[in-house]
């Protein structure tokens, strides 16, 4: 059963989700942004070696407590690894007060139907049980919906919560995360359609079990006011999704009951070549944006 404390601190507490997930897909692309390109590594042990240093980096950082970041996702590689000489996930829950989540997906499978279901997700239950003696609180698993589809999108939200089922069987609260491409033009029709599915799934819900939802920022504010409301969820979150911070704190700010959980959108403007006292002053003023942001509802 999911820890009572976390629990409370995710269905209640005053912050945001730190996402610090990036996977071997997009950790290239996230250390270029911290100003270490490709020519700085020459393995993909360097690779994630270096980006669990940036991730550590951060989960130390002085504004990285419990009283602003309620809730950090983790990649399975940094979860196996120590922060502070402790465990990943002990060491932000004990010492930081953030709950730990961790990624569980493997990346998309190839479009169809307008949309990227997840890939199979071989030895997941024996992930799982790893992730439980871990401490990890809940779990993350992404899609993406390139187009209003409606048979797409049931696809997409199906298995979201096929996968969550089983999340929840392994005694862990599952954050269902079905991105819509903030770019393609016919958004509003697929957040409808969006609605409508995540809606009947989640009425379909037995009444005890409680899940999480991670969504693309909606054109509509307040479009999503009915699963913030819904009896089955204990918490909305955002993804950032492209936008820059301003652009995406700004829009979480319309939607109350929302609050974020960014990636790119958290760590932009912080540098490897940034000392310590810079580093943590980026870093705290990041925090307090995107905090403010998601308490503004």
């Amino acid at each position: 059963m999911p820890n009572a404390r976390q629990a409370e601190q995710m269905t209640s507490g005053q912050g945001f989700i730190a996402a610090l997930d990036q996977s071997g897909g997009s950790t290239p692309k996230a250390l270029q942004l911290y100003g270490i390109g490709e020519d700085g590594y020459s393995s993909e042990e360097e690779m994630f070696a270096l980006i669990h240093q940036m991730r550590a980096r951060i989960a130390q950082s002085p504004a990285f407590t419990g009283d602003k970041v309620i809730g950090a996702i983790l990649f399975e590689r940094t979860m196996d690894g120590e922060i502070g000489g402790k465990p990943a996930a002990q060491y932000l829950w004990e010492d930081r007060g953030v709950v730990p989540f961790l990624k569980i997906d493997k990346g998309l499978a190839e479009p169809a139907q307008g949309v990227k279901v997840m890939k199979p997700m071989p030895g997941l239950e024996d992930l799982l049980k790893r992730a439980a003696a871990a401490g990890i609180f809940g779990t993350k698993m992404r899609s993406v919906i390139d187009t209003a589809d409606p048979e797409g999108i049931r696809a997409v939200v199906g298995q979201q919560f096929e996968i969550a089922r089983q999340v929840l069987d392994a005694g862990l609260v599952p954050i269902i995360e079905p991105e819509v491409t903030i770019s393609i033009p016919d958004k509003a029709e697929a957040e409808d359609i969006l609605l409508a599915e995540l809606t009947r799934h989640l009425d379909a819900l037995p009444a005890e079990r409680k899940v999480m939802l991670k969504l693309t920022l909606p054109l509509r504010p307040n479009l999503y006011a009915p699963l913030v409301a819904h009896d089955r969820v204990m918490r909305v979150v955002a993804l950032s999704g492209g936008y820059s911070r301003d652009e995406a704190n700004a829009k979480l700010a319309q939607n109350a009951g929302v609050i974020a959980s960014f990636s790119r959108a958290l760590t932009e403007g912080l540098s490897a070549q940034q000392s310590d006292a810079e580093f943590d002053k980026a870093l705290a003023e990041a925090i307090d944006a995107i905090h403010a942001a998601s308490v503004a509802g």
